[in-house]
């Protein structure tokens, strides 16, 4: 059989525009694909529920690709270690309580058993704005990444969920469009972004989980996200608080949905 370049070209748009049609709505939408985004991915597709991701980068997987300064190793304490399991992530005892993993194969495995738990993944994609109603955050406003990049003026397409992450990392991006252009203040002391502190990574891992939860009407923030936002320090080159914050996140939202 002789390949036809047309047919080719034909199978990828229809099934692309076939994919992102059906993603329309849903019941989750995850911004970023860091570690917590598609460990929350994971879960809530696992669950039967609709869940699709949004990443502006080509590769997903956030800061976890290159370990610490670039060395392909991250350290994950023992309290994750089940989720490592969880994700097929083979992993090393250095010391009492802290273990090593491939930081390539643990974000390799944590985005293959994530799309194949039913997460839908669009990579670079921006969110520019959410959609909003009187009450609450109700969707996403999206454009290409490319767009956003080359600062070319090209209106945005939507999509509608009952529920948001913000698993954007460090940007705190969605809540930052939240803080700026909706009515109606942040739950967190000030009612708006305290801002990521300097490094104190016993304390951060704690308070990733603590921070992790609704910080406005529709809009929850996980990971690294959540810590930026309340006023939280980083923790570096250690990812354990940032799965289990997006185990969390999965576990509430579940509770929300179904309830």
């Amino acid at each position: 059989m002789e390949l036809n370049e047309v047919i080719i070209t034909r199978a990828i748009v229809d099934r692309f525009h076939a994919k992102f049609r059906d993603n329309l709505e849903t019941d989750v939408a995850i911004v970023g694909g860091g570690p917590a985004g598609l460990v929350a991915g994971h879960f809530l597709a696992s669950a039967g529920k609709k869940v699709v991701l949004y990443e502006r980068k080509l590769s997903i997987g956030g800061g976890m690709w290159g370990g610490g300064m670039m060395f392909n190793e991250i350290v994950v304490q023992e309290t994750a270690l089940r989720l490592l399991d969880e994700f097929g992530v083979r992993c090393h005892k250095y010391e009492e309580g802290y273990y090593t993993s491939d930081s390539v194969e643990t974000v390799a495995c944590l985005i293959a058993r994530a799309v194949q738990a039913g997460l839908t993944i669009f990579n670079c994609m921006s969110v520019e704005d959410v959609m909003m109603r009187t009450d609450r955050v109700i969707g996403l406003v999206l454009n290409w990444s490319s767009v956003e990049m080359a600062g070319i003026h090209v209106d945005p397409l939507t999509m509608r969920s009952r529920f948001v992450i913000d698993a954007t990392g460090h940007a705190t991006e969605v809540v930052k469009v939240v803080h700026k252009k909706v009515p109606g203040d942040l739950r967190t002391p000030t009612g708006k972004i305290e801002g990521e502190k300097s490094m104190w990574s016993d304390k951060a891992e704690t308070l990733t989980l603590e921070n992790t939860r609704e910080i406005f009407p529709g809009l929850y923030v996980a990971g690294m996200a959540a810590n930026a936002t309340f006023g939280g320090p980083r923790m570096g080159a250690i990812f354990g608080g940032m799965m289990l914050s997006g185990e969390k996140v999965a576990n509430d939202l579940l509770k929300r949905l179904e309830g």
